[in-house]
């Protein structure tokens, strides 16, 4: 069995480079495709763009005092933290760790290839 391989992403600069809306949940680019970012009690998190449920779009969402992102379309919530499904319902969040540096923004993710990161 051969041993997962990851890899650090920088996706800006710095934390000025991202287009945050008033919900704090900046949507990026990674590999041609979208991820959520956000910025919670002074760390960074990234998440899946969509739910893992109905697809809502997790963008349009919002982050509650405990750090769960709350889906816009049937209000489950997940852990920013771990993926975890907070209200109940079993589902799991994909979420990468993300992380400020001197020079910039960067999230880790698998490296699987040519197939990308997801």
């Amino acid at each position: 069995m051969s041993e997962k391989k990851y890899r650090w992403h920088k996706i800006a600069g710095s934390e000025k480079e991202i287009n945050w809306p008033e919900n704090g949940i900046a949507v990026v680019e990674l590999n041609g495709k979208k991820i959520c970012l956000t910025k919670w009690k002074e760390e960074f998190y990234s998440f899946a763009y969509s739910c893992p449920h109905a697809g809502g779009l997790l963008s349009l969402g919002d982050i509650d005092a405990a750090g769960n992102i709350i889906c816009p379309v049937h209000g489950y919530r997940f852990s920013i933290q771990n993926g975890r499904n907070s209200s109940g319902e079993g589902f799991y969040l994909r979420h990468w760790p993300a992380e400020r540096r001197a020079d910039g923004i960067y999230i880790r993710m698998e490296d699987t290839g040519i197939f990308g990161s997801f």
